[in-house]
Parts: C-alpha cells; sequence; structure tokens
C-alpha cells in the first residue's frame, strides 16, 4: 500500500496556437492536412502529458486537445447531431450584463456551433476516437506516466447544452481495444482508462 493519494484531474489544457488554429479549421469545414493535423495533436498531447508528469500528476489526461470544445465534439464522435442550439449566458454572468457584455466583445465566448439532435443517435466514425486513444498510450509511454484517462462526452450529456434529451447507449465506441470502458448512467458520462 502507498502512502500517498494518487492526484489527477478533468478539464481541458492550454493548447497553443498552431492546434487551436487546426481544431478551428477542421470545425469550419477549411482545407486542412489530415498528416499535419495527426502529427501536431500527437505533439501536443505529448507535451501536456509532459507537463502533467512534471507537476507530479499521477493520473494524466490528454488535456481534450484534439476536441473543440467538451460540449459540442460529441457531433464528431456520433451521428444524429447537426444545426445550432441557442446559447444561454450562465446565470451568474447575467446578473452583471455589462461584464457580459464585455466578455462577448473581447472574444470570450464560443465561435463554434452547439449542435443539436436531429436524428438517432449512433457510434460515428472511430477515426479520431482511435487517433486520440493513440496519441495518449504514446505520451503515457514516453514520460512515464502511471496511468492515463480521457474524458469522453457521452449522447446523454447534451441535455446540458440543449433542450433535447437523448438516450443513452451503454455500448463501447471502440471494440477490440486495451481500455476498459466504464459506463456511468448518473454522471452521463463515458469513461475511456488507458494503463501502462
Amino acid at each position: 500500500m502507498s502512502d500517498s493519494i494518487r492526484t489527477t484531474h478533468v478539464g481541458s489544457l492550454p493548447r497553443n496556437q498552431r492546434v487551436v488554429d487546426l481544431i478551428f479549421a477542421r470545425e469550419r469545414g477549411e482545407p486542412f492536412d489530415r498528416t499535419v493535423f495527426e502529427f501536431t495533436m500527437g505533439e501536443e498531447v505529448a507535451a501536456t502529458v509532459e507537463r502533467q508528469v512534471a507537476c507530479g500528476i499521477d493520473v494524466v489526461s490528454d488535456g481534450e486537445t484534439s476536441k473543440i470544445s467538451y460540449a459540442t465534439y460529441v457531433k464528431d464522435r456520433y451521428t444524429g447531431f447537426g444545426g445550432d442550439s441557442p446559447r444561454n449566458a450562465p446565470a451568474d454572468l447575467k446578473q452583471f450584463p455589462g461584464f457580459l457584455d464585455r466578455i462577448a466583445r473581447s472574444g470570450g465566448t464560443p465561435e463554434y456551433a452547439r449542435p443539436c439532435c436531429i436524428d438517432e443517435v449512433r457510434p460515428g466514425d472511430p477515426a479520431d476516437l482511435e487517433a486520440d486513444i493513440r496519441h495518449l498510450l504514446a505520451a503515457i509511454k514516453k514520460h512515464q506516466a502511471a496511468a492515463g484517462f480521457m474524458n469522453a462526452a457521452s449522447p446523454v450529456s447534451r441535455r446540458c447544452f440543449c433542450q433535447i434529451v437523448i438516450t443513452q447507449t451503454t455500448k463501447p465506441i471502440l471494440r477490440r481495444s486495451p481500455m476498459h470502458f466504464v459506463t456511468s448512467t448518473r454522471r452521463s458520462r463515458l469513461l475511456v482508462y488507458c494503463s501502462r
């Protein structure tokens, strides 16, 4: 038994401008070099994991490097999403309309679509998921992290971001994988846990 408590965290981590530019090009449907995208995401995940290990994080994440937003990337993993949902300002910001306006003017509001459910939800092309897993596993190995995980939005998590209720799938997205899949209907998230 260890005398220490394993540390981890969730959420997106800072990304360099090259990564952000590639993600937004893909999101907007602009032309981009898929090979450059793959290489850049792999490099950034490795750098993200390296920083976490250097800070003493035991169970690292990919920092959501390749995702446009936790709230909206589900459209890239599942079919059945499209269009745009209305944005509602957080209740605490509504109490300070001047500050809310200043955030909007400074570019502090999202410039990407928040899709809603428009059809039956099914697993989509697993290529991006497989790439994310590959990048994280390579970074874990390279920087000798104890373990790693990826936050993954389930279809049910869309309830937080649009008005349409979606039935959650409990089937793994990726079969024949070295990962362990754990679904939690309580938290509406799919956790992909990677260990060396």
